[in-house]
């Protein structure tokens, strides 16, 4: 007598290389605007705002503590674009197994695609209409564009692209675990 071997599911496609792509964009979609900030605090002109206006607003004007918050933003950032290139490697299906506690365990597609949707949304939301929509209603101080507001939207402009290819990129994932499924 021979028994069947448990039934497996199928194994998930490739992602395409346009999402590739796009993942790795929005990975690195981060990285100008937390250069601008680092630089701010370090006191490199960056135009639009001096070092010490921007101190101002921490206590006891601490480039310490502004350094701290400026590496902290920088680095949940980088940290949750980062995530993105999960749809579309191995560690997005598997997590890790150096992860305590959960290393070697399916990810839940379902959940995977639930946050990285809410990110998405939430990233736009953020860049898209709260600050750029803010940038672009607001009356400019002086007439013209200067340089270092130049080098602020340059800065801050992929932002713009964060949202957008993440919620492609998450797309993708599910309609590649949808045909698996």
């Amino acid at each position: 007598m021979t028994t069947d071997p448990a039934p497996t599911a199928s194994p998930v496609p490739p992602p395409p290389r346009w999402a590739v792509r796009a993942a790795h964009v929005a990975a690195w979609s981060t990285v100008p605007s937390g250069v601008w900030r680092v630089a701010l605090v370090l006191g490199v002109p960056v135009g639009v705002m001096e070092r010490e206006e921007f101190l101002a607003a921490f206590p006891r004007h601490s480039p310490l503590i502004a350094l701290a918050y400026v590496l902290l933003i920088g680095a949940v950032a980088e940290a949750a674009s980062y995530l993105t290139l999960g749809l579309v490697r191995p560690w997005g299906e598997v997590v890790p197994r150096w992860i305590p506690l959960l290393g070697g365990r399916t990810v839940d597609r379902r959940i995977a695609v639930l946050a990285a949707s809410l990110g998405a949304f939430a990233v736009v939301l953020l860049w898209w209409v709260l600050f750029f929509g803010g940038l672009l209603t607001s009356p400019s101080p002086a007439p013209g564009v200067s340089a270092g507001e130049v080098l602020f939207v340059a800065a801050y402009a992929p932002l713009l692209l964060w949202g957008p290819l993440l919620a492609a990129v998450t797309w993708s994932y599910h309609r590649r675990h949808q045909v698996c499924a």
